[in-house]
């Protein structure tokens, strides 16, 4: 794997037996993305970068006629994402897998072509070719999927002060918020022909979107 997902794997070696615990206090908007994902029976969800399959055990419970996969560029992610699962009693449906989210082969992975359901939930704000990420998460999706988007917003609407409190926190865990993710996302989905919706939620705390391939 590449120096990335070294550095992963250093901050979260023992960060990963923490991360759920302090992260709902900050990672708004997670379990409102996985109510909206609308999945059909036999829609296969895939969530990119799964961290601790968190979210993943949600989205499995919520939709229990679909399957589930996840990965992770983090090897000490996964490995907490597998008791997860195992704990959940849903190895069954959820399969997981290590991979870069810039590259990942589907096929090679879980033996799927595409997916009807994509989840990236405040993972885009710490992958550094984010673009590439974002291009190649949508041209995953089978026709009639959506790609569904979680993630830091622009702040806009924040105080000055709580701002510069925020940003210097997340940057601490290697964290940037995409100020441009809306108008990447809006370019990526015209270039291939995808209808897409954003919206700034907690005065652009968060940023959720959510791009669909015609059937």
């Amino acid at each position: 794997m590449s120096d990335a997902a070294a550095q992963m794997d250093r901050m979260y070696r023992h960060q990963r037996y923490i991360y759920d615990a302090s992260r709902k206090f900050y990672l708004l908007g997670r379990d409102a993305l996985i109510a909206e994902i609308g999945a059909r029976p036999g829609d296969a969800i895939l969530e990119i970068a799964c961290g601790t399959a968190r979210n993943l055990v949600k989205i499995a419970r919520a939709y229990p006629q679909s399957p589930c996969c996840g990965f992770d560029v983090s090897a000490e992610m996964l490995d907490s994402a597998a008791r997860s699962v195992k704990r959940a009693g849903l190895e069954r449906r959820i399969a997981l897998a290590r991979a870069d989210a810039t590259s990942f082969d589907p096929g090679a992975l879980f033996g799927r072509a595409r997916f009807e359901r994509i989840v990236i939930s405040y993972a885009l704000s710490m992958i550094p070719p984010w673009r590439e990420a974002l291009a190649h998460a949508l041209d995953q999706l089978a026709p009639g999927g959506s790609l569904h988007i979680v993630d830091f917003g622009d702040q806009a609407g924040l105080p000055h002060w709580l701002r510069f409190a925020l940003n210097r926190w997340l940057a601490a865990f290697h964290v940037t918020p995409r100020s441009e993710l809306p108008a990447v996302l809006a370019e990526l989905a015209r270039s291939r022909g995808l209808d897409w919706r954003a919206q700034s939620r907690f005065g652009g705390y968060a940023f959720h979107a959510r791009a669909e391939r015609r059937g």
